[in-house]
């Protein structure tokens, strides 16, 4: 049958009925594992979908949240929302209510999808949230008898497809500054067709097609997950598992279980298996430990991965066998990691891109391949440097629309001429590879791939009146694990009084307490590490606004002095 690519609905239904019998998604659960062929997917999707049409009778361009960890629901609650002609807002569990609230009052959906584990953070959002009606819980035995669950809606199945533009928004997706004015990223029909199109073609050369599992560990609220490790694995036909946390052992045990074949990752999570694999090593007999660096030493000189992966056949038997590698992204891949997989035979494939870029902008897929670039743009795709700034700038369908209710944010990211402005410093060779040399913008990387601006920091940290300035920023880490990544840091200034009322002992220990305090409205990952207390008014531009470089270099100075 010839596939349809018009529109995500027309290449949906099609994909339904190409691998109807296939399994779409599966996880293990307290009763064995839990598995959805692509039919079952479907007419899960239609089921919800009638209901939230039919019964519930929710409109084209309504807002359908989902509040839930990643599960095989999860898609099916996806699906509905497009073919109801809905919005999807997903969430990032990790937030606290008063973050989602701030997302939620932007955003107003009118229904949100919830797992059982998060119903009562729903029912609280829903007491303050006018435009939230209806809760609709994604398990099939959920505790709360009272709230509908997607499997005791009405066997209905019968509704008719809302079709929308190629320029309609799919996916509102919240980066960050969720605490003080809310950025979503508006994902448009176009930005993910264009996607899984170049996706397609980049994976042809990654994976055979065929009985390919993929392992899912990233949250399905990161558009990285939910563009590549949903949407583009089901387009390709694919199975795809998840698991019900990130411990090792159970990861390997489902990597070995369902015969693991791809993942996309973040370089923390390549970090803390190739931790894993040396420390395995130590539990082998001692020849195999003295033979492993030899092995390795003579992998550096052999190009073929069949080869390496016979080399360390042991060490591929320790993930089941089949694994063939994954794909990084969201943060830095450190280089001696790369190197290390790359040298036993897992294929690594780092990408680049932000929320904005929907999100891959570029891919590192050649054969031989320069392990310290991000790639290639993708063939939908032109980039450039800005001469001036040296500023990598981005043009093509993959961009997003804009943002949610930001014209002024909008217009700032993209330029008159359709250029987006990513924020990092990079440098492109004459064979058109990209390298991220730096950034412009002020966020800060977290060691899991975690993005966080200061600014959303510090909306929550100036409600204090003890302060009479502040600065946020990220201090790089050196050595270890983290190596190259960053801990937010918060530098206060108090008030004229307090300085006059307290000793600095007792001062110093009454404003690292009030940041504490504040920071319990954030989720934990934004909360910062390093607190400084600065009696000296904080340097300042023209404009009056506070320059973060200058604050750093006096705080870290001051230290080593």
């Amino acid at each position: 049958m010839k596939e349809r690519k018009s529109n995500v609905l027309s290449l949906l239904e099609d994909k339904t009925n190409s691998y109807a019998r296939k399994i779409a998604l599966g996880m293990k659960t307290q009763f064995g594992w839990q598995e959805i062929t692509y039919d079952g997917l479907g007419l899960m999707s239609r089921r919800l979908a009638a209901y939230l049409m039919n019964d519930l009778g929710l409109q084209k361009g309504e807002r359908l949240a989902i509040l839930s960890e990643s599960k095989p629901e999860y898609g099916a609650c996806v699906f509905a929302s497009v073919i109801s002609g809905l919005i999807t807002v997903p969430l990032d569990i990790k937030l606290t209510k008063y973050e989602l609230q701030s997302i939620l009052s932007d955003c107003n959906p009118s229904v949100m999808l919830v797992s059982q584990t998060y119903i009562d953070k729903a029912l609280e959002l829903q007491k303050v949230l006018p435009s939230l009606k209806h809760i609709i819980v994604m398990d099939e035995h959920p505790v709360n008898k009272e709230l509908e669950s997607i499997y005791t809606i009405p066997n209905n199945y019968t509704c008719k497809w809302r079709h929308r533009s190629k320029n309609s928004t799919v996916f509102i997706i919240y980066t960050s500054g969720t605490t003080g004015s809310p950025k979503g990223v508006e994902t448009t029909f176009g930005n993910m067709l264009t996607q899984l199109n170049d996706l397609k073609v980049a994976f042809d050369s990654i994976l055979p097609r065929g009985d390919i599992n993929i392992l899912s560990i990233l949250p399905m609220n990161h558009l990285f997950e939910m563009t590549v490790g949903f949407s583009t694995f089901l387009n390709l036909g694919f199975s795809v598992y998840y698991t019900h946390n990130l411990k090792p052992k159970d990861i390997l045990n489902t990597m070995r279980d369902k015969k693991i074949n791809f993942m996309i990752v973040v370089p923390a999570f390549l970090k803390l298996l190739k931790t894993g694999l040396e420390a395995e090593m130590k539990n082998r007999s001692k020849f195999s430990q003295k033979m492993f660096p030899i092995l390795f030493h003579i992998a550096k000189f052999i190009p073929f991965i069949w080869a390496k992966k016979l080399l360390f056949w042991k060490t591929h038997s320790f993930f089941g066998g089949n694994f063939k590698g994954c794909m990084s992204g969201g943060a830095p891949l450190d280089l001696d990691v790369a190197k290390f997989f790359q040298r036993i035979g897992i294929q690594v494939y780092e990408v680049y891109g932000l929320t904005e870029t929907s999100p891959i902008a570029t891919i590192n897929i050649e054969k031989n391949r320069d392990l310290r670039s991000v790639g290639k743009p993708l063939p939908s795709y032109e980039a450039k440097i800005d001469p001036e700034s040296g500023e990598l700038l981005l043009k093509g369908p993959s961009i997003m629309k804009g943002y949610h209710n930001r014209p002024d944010l909008t217009a700032e990211a993209i330029d008159e001429n359709g250029w987006f402005h990513t924020g990092d410093i990079a440098r492109i060779d004459d064979k058109g590879r990209v390298y991220i040399t730096g950034r412009i913008k002020n966020m800060i990387v977290l060691s899991g791939g975690k993005k966080v601006y200061p600014e959303e920091v510090e909306a929550v940290l100036e409600k204090s009146d003890m302060f009479a300035e502040l600065c946020v920023f990220g201090v790089s880490r050196e050595g270890g694990a983290k190596d190259g990544t960053e801990d937010i840091a918060a530098v206060v200034v108090p008030t004229e009084e307090l300085k006059n009322k307290y000793d600095d002992e007792t001062l110093n220990k009454l404003m690292k307490d009030e940041v504490k305090r504040l920071s319990q409205r954030l989720t934990p990952y934004k909360r910062p590490i390093n607190i400084t207390v600065l009696k000296e008014t904080l340097p300042r531009t023209k404009k009056s606004t506070v320059q973060r470089n200058k604050v750093k270099e006096m705080v870290y100075s001051a230290k080593t002095n």
